[in-house]
């Protein structure tokens, strides 16, 4: 007799989902979120905590931010989801054990690689991807190790997105601001000792060519130790920038207008200062053993043949002393064990979100992606919702279309396995070290107190009951 076709009652639509951050989460909300089909979600991650970069990636002093996981617990609550921590896909599981243990697995893993310059001196101790710097302040537990020197007066940071005013603004606020948040206790001593006086933000092209959002920069100019520096000749545009300036989009716009006014205030006199400086790249750095110095070029902006603007050097440069260089130009996939991968966009080949054979083209059964992974590293977190809809739509449309086919194993068979192997963190053992983090942080009027060791985290998680793995 043939059994019920996926997302009945007696053959629920079985989902995994690798990655629980927004990405992933969004698409777990809006798979249970629906009578029809009935549908069963497991979500995987490799660390024992949720959330992501809601987590490991929002600045500490971004709590606003952070309080969309509210919506992720929500999800997490409902009928049907289940989390397994400190489980990574290559190594503990592998993609051909999900796809034979569930109808359909989402990829929803991120982009956890970074962009190098590419320039000399890049290796050198004092040198760092920005990536870095944020999880570890953050208390990831794969960074909290990493020394970073704060011992010398300047750092540069070379990009123009949000995680470098993230960055730029960590190192100037004032130790009373840091304190509140729940940034890690290794970050916060490091931090408190900081002789960091100037964090210099070096972008490549003009100030109407920025991606920072305008919420981010203005935000600066709240910071109680810094000012916040902008030569007037940076933010004057040239005629192309002008004119682009005119069908430009509201942040655009409202970024300009930010940056004027920013060159228009003098300084404070306060101890620290941020500077934004534009049509700069970093060529060189140099050092004796780590660095030292970095040296500039300074651009001028060229239309290209399809009339986007693009940095030009104009052969003049500067030196910079510096100790700490932070890089942060951009995010990279990194390929997945057993699922294809386009090394040019850095992603998962799909079509939308339907993962795609590299030799024909034609979607794979059952294999999805959503998020940076499918689209590379754009957009801010409520981005990934309707990126996330788009791929479970596509899902639920080959359900219902009949081309999901019934796995030829079990999921809790697997599941029981993989807890035979490993300490598998469940929802109740991630509501323990939320508690534990909670508590530790009330008496000194902080959010959380993070635990930043994997050891910790999984002590500190409560065991699962042996029923636990076949429980909905």
């Amino acid at each position: 007799m043939a059994s019920a076709r996926p997302g009945t009652p007696e053959n629920p639509l079985r989902v995994a989902i690798v990655g629980s951050g927004p990405a992933g989460l969004y698409a777990a909300g809006q798979l249970l979120g629906r009578d029809d089909p009935v549908v069963l979600v497991d979500v995987f991650d490799r660390l024992p905590t949720p959330w992501g970069l809601v987590r490991a990636g929002v600045a500490p002093d971004h709590p606003k931010i952070k309080s969309v996981t509210r919506v992720f617990e929500k999800t997490a609550r409902k009928p049907g989801f289940r989390f397994h921590g400190n489980l990574e896909v290559g190594s503990d599981v592998t993609h051909e054990q999900l796809v034979n243990a569930y109808h359909a697995v989402i990829y929803a893993v991120g982009s956890a690689g970074d962009r190098r310059l590419g320039i000399d001196g890049e290796q050198l101790p004092g040198s760092h991807a920005a990536t870095e710097f944020v999880a570890w302040y953050n208390g990831h537990p794969d960074y909290a190790d990493l020394q970073f020197d704060l011992s010398c007066r300047r750092a540069v940071v070379v990009g123009n997105g949000n995680v470098a005013l993230d960055v730029a603004r960590m190192l100037a606020l004032s130790t009373e601001e840091l304190a509140a948040t729940d940034i890690a206790d290794h970050a916060l001593e490091a931090l408190r000792s900081s002789r960091i006086e100037e964090v210099v933000v070096l972008g490549r092209r003009g100030p109407a060519q920025v991606a920072f959002t305008n919420p981010e920069l203005r935000e600066l100019a709240d910071l109680e130790l810094a000012d916040v520096i902008v030569h007037l000749a940076d933010v004057q545009l040239d005629a192309r920038s002008t004119a682009a300036l005119a069908d430009a989009d509201g942040t655009t716009k409202r970024n300009v207008e930010t940056l004027a006014q920013y060159a228009a205030t003098p300084s404070s006199g306060r101890p620290r200062r941020i500077v934004l400086r534009f049509l700069a790249s970093p060529v060189r750095i140099e050092g004796d053993g780590r660095v030292e110095s970095i040296t500039i070029a300074r651009n001028e902006l060229v239309a290209g043949a399809d009339g986007v603007l693009r940095a030009r050097p104009t052969g003049r440069t500067e030196q910079l002393e510096t100790g700490l260089v932070l890089r942060s130009i951009g995010y990279v996939g990194t390929p997945l064990p057993g699922v294809p991968f386009d090394a040019r966009r850095s992603t998962v080949l799909n079509q939308q979100g339907r993962v795609v054979d590299p030799d024909t083209g034609e979607p794979l059964c059952g294999v999805y992606v959503t998020g940076w992974i499918k689209r590379g590293p754009s957009g801010v977190i409520g981005t990934n919702k309707k990126c996330a809809q788009e791929t479970t739509e596509l899902l639920l449309e080959d359900c219902a279309q009949g081309r999901l086919v019934d796995p030829a194993g079990s999921a809790d068979e697997l599941l029981t396995l993989l807890h035979e192997r490993t300490h598998v963190v469940d929802y109740a053992g991630w509501e323990a070290i939320d508690a534990h983090e909670r508590s530790l942080g009330e008496p000194q009027g902080r959010p959380r107190v993070k635990l930043v060791r994997r050891a910790e985290l999984l002590e500190r998680a409560r065991p699962l009951s042996p029923s636990a793995t076949n429980r909905r």
